[in-house]
């Protein structure tokens, strides 16, 4: 199915909320907050007569419901932190050093500031939203952050967060698992990647020991191993908390981990929407005409399907390309042995220190030695627009594609 997003503005919901006496998390609108009032974010800051007010939006209420308070009225130190803070990074980019003008005897902050204060809270708010969106519906262990200290801009309005392969309509993928390994100790016995003609992917450490371009064959469903079996990787999803981060360098945003990756090891997978290579080569042109590059071409075997992470996807959507990356390309097969659609795994190439950015090659294939003459990448056409590349490494080819 399609989603399309809901065009009422959130102050229109929360008021509807409080009407119809309904409780709605995701929009800020709590049983208590229906019965109470709770500061949500503060806007505006005076002072007249020597005593300080502030102006509270308070949680679950419209905005016409704004009010001034008295700064002892109020019991939300964080909050108030967090104006200030505002206040203070405004005036430092602006390199303006007084925030307060003196207006009918009164000290009010001027509109410039308030306004950008009140959109940074929005901002806040909105990425706390989507950060626990995103924890709600990852199917793995491991806590996905968000953050932005660059500028203002939120969440995706047209993203979708899904843990697998969704199929277009029309393209109909049978499974064609209907047995397993009978392994009691998968990596010393004839396990799934014997079967299938391959070495075992991963050493006794659980990390990967083979070369890239080789495919990677996992346990499934059907084998009698169990979830502990050295031979289930991928499937297990990334076992790394990670953070969506907005860029300072214009490449909008990124992926940074926030634990240590030794070499070898798995990191995420790349998901999004199955298409066919034709609707793929129409979406490339659009892609390439607003400067994106989400479309991964699925040609392990063949060229026939195209993975599109543009509107449905993980945290891969956000991973950022250089030509100098610490993740590599591997197809891996579990419960579909299709070889027309492999699963896309990402592991690392070196280690990757706590802080540091997740990137990949958008033009690898699974091939070390694969170079910018002979490689479309993730853009099924050789003619069309070359988007400029931002990545910054010293062997940086200059384009995306």
């Amino acid at each position: 199915a399609w989603y399309v997003p809901c065009l009422a503005s959130l102050e229109t919901l929360q008021e509807l909320c409080r009407k119809e006496n309904l409780s709605c998390k995701s929009i800020g609108i709590t049983n208590r907050s229906l019965k109470s009032y709770e500061v949500e974010y503060l806007c505006d800051y005076k002072v007249d007569e020597g005593t300080e007010y502030y102006l509270v939006k308070w949680k679950g209420w419209p905005e016409s419901s704004n009010t001034w308070e008295p700064q002892k009225n109020l019991k939300c130190p964080l909050l108030l932190q967090n104006f200030l803070s505002d206040k203070k990074e405004y005036l430092s980019r602006m390199r303006e050093g007084k925030a307060l003008k003196v207006r009918n005897n009164v000290k009010a902050l001027k509109p410039a500031v308030a306004d950008y204060i009140v959109k940074k809270a929005k901002q806040r708010i909105a990425l706390q939203r989507w950060k626990e969106e995103l924890n709600r519906k990852k199917n793995h262990k491991a806590m996905i952050l968000v953050e932005n200290t660059v500028d203002l801009e939120g969440p995706p309005l047209d993203f979708y967060y899904i843990n697998e392969y969704k199929t277009a309509p029309g393209i109909n993928v049978i499974n064609g698992i209907t047995t397993g390994c009978e392994c009691t100790d998968c990596p010393a016995e004839k396990c799934c990647p014997k079967e299938a003609g391959f070495i075992l992917a991963y050493n006794k450490r659980k990390k990967l020991k083979i070369q890239p371009g080789l495919p990677i064959y996992e346990c499934n469903s059907f084998c009698r191993c169990g979830p502990d079996c050295p031979n289930r990787i991928v499937q297990k999803g990334t076992p790394y908390s990670l953070c969506i981060f907005r860029t300072n360098n214009g490449r909008g945003w990124g992926v940074k981990t926030l634990q240590k990756i030794k070499t070898n090891s798995f990191v995420m997978e790349y998901v999004g929407e199955v298409i066919t290579s034709e609707e793929a080569e129409r979406r490339g042109q659009l892609y390439d005409n607003q400067g994106n590059t989400y479309l991964f071409d699925l040609d392990y075997d063949s060229d026939e399907f195209t993975v599109d992470a543009a509107r449905y996807g993980n945290v891969s959507h956000f991973v950022n390309h250089s030509c100098d990356p610490n993740l590599q390309v591997f197809n891996v097969f579990i419960d579909n042995l299709d070889l027309r659609l492999p699963r896309i795994a990402l592991f690392s190439t070196r280690t990757i220190k706590a802080g540091e950015e997740l990137t990949f090659d958008y033009q690898m294939k699974g091939s070390i030695d694969l170079t910018a003459d002979s490689a479309d990448g993730l853009s099924p056409s050789k003619k069309r627009i070359r988007t400029v590349c931002k990545c910054g490494a010293v062997c940086c080819r200059g384009y995306l594609n």
